[in-house]
């Protein structure tokens, strides 16, 4: 078949990748704008962009999908399906009944739980056990159409949003591959959602970031989890964000935010207590929670956020 691909990030060009390694025919890739990066603000493309450029695929970077400029190179184009993965604009019904087989679209989660843009996210942050990804066919709606092929994936108790990117991502472009074939054969089946089980997945935001050590160590646990790599979960010592990697929920008690061991770093909380295994303080290097608890010659017994 003649695909037009639409994607912007990491997860997405493996997709791409895996459909080019399939054989299909890529008429032309359509991604978001070049952006600055880094502290040089250096002008940098997606990763979708890089790779089509590097097979010689035409790219298309629109601002909007809405002022028929995109519907008249899709028409050009004449694709048999359009095939989505985190592109990050929505697709106006003229472009979703263009083409023969229609849009389909690769969603990071289990359909209809965790429709929206941080799907990964929000999984790891309320401690669930298992995502997946979900292959279904677009329609107007946000993430509501009908379900075509799911792929489940376990979550495992100490990983990270970005962690589990990595295994969906692999795991999506398989399922995709296998989807656009069951389309191409005659194959492909359609289940509608069950709107009543439907969850949300709203963008993460900065303030969720910050922390104090009052709540329950699982929850501190999995939003430290779940906001790494961004916005990374954090808390205020000494008037400075200190932002924590990567920690671990264990067995102590202690009023929240006092030292019970030093080696390595752990902290009671509001119940349990919290291993501090990987932290960033403000304008310094990464280093191990003993490392930090040294710095600051903390003993157990001290409250973690006292002024010294």
């Amino acid at each position: 078949m003649k695909l037009v691909f639409m994607g912007t990030p990491d997860i997405a060009a493996t997709a791409l990748e895996a459909l080019l390694k399939a054989g299909h025919t890529v008429a032309g890739v359509f991604t978001r704008e070049d952006k600055p990066v880094g502290r040089k603000q250096i002008l940098t493309a997606p990763p979708v962009k890089q790779l089509a450029v590097a097979h010689g695929i035409s790219v298309f970077q629109p601002r909007t999908l809405r002022d028929g400029a995109a519907l008249q190179i899709l028409r050009e184009l004449a694709p048999d399906l359009i095939v989505v993965v985190a592109y990050g604009r929505i697709l106006p019904k003229e472009i979703l009944a263009l083409p023969k087989y229609g849009c389909i679209n690769l969603h990071v989660s289990l359909l209809p739980k965790y429709r929206g843009s941080a799907p990964i996210q929000w999984a790891v942050l309320n401690g669930d056990h298992e995502t997946g990804v979900t292959i279904m066919q677009m329609d107007e709606g946000v993430d509501t159409g009908d379900i075509m092929t799911v792929a489940p994936v376990a979550i495992g108790p100490d990983e990270t949003s970005a962690d589990v990117f990595e295994k969906v991502a692999q795991l999506g472009a398989k399922t995709l591959v296998e989807t656009v074939a069951a389309i191409e054969n005659g194959t492909a089946t359609h289940t509608k959602q069950d709107a009543a089980g439907a969850t949300m997945a709203p963008p993460l935001k900065k303030e969720m970031s910050l922390f104090d050590f009052s709540k329950d160590a699982k929850q501190l646990h999995n939003l430290i989890r779940g906001l790494y790599p961004w916005p990374i979960a954090q808390f205020v010592c000494a008037g400075l964000p200190v932002k924590v990697h990567r920690a671990r929920a264990v067995e102590g008690q202690g009023e929240p935010g006092e030292v019970l061991a030093t080696k390595p770093l752990t902290v009671a909380c509001g119940s349990g207590a919290l291993e501090l295994l990987e932290l960033v303080p403000s304008g310094k290097r990464p280093m191990t929670g003993q490392e930090w608890a040294a710095g600051r010659r903390l003993k157990k017994g001290d409250r973690i956020c006292a002024e010294k």
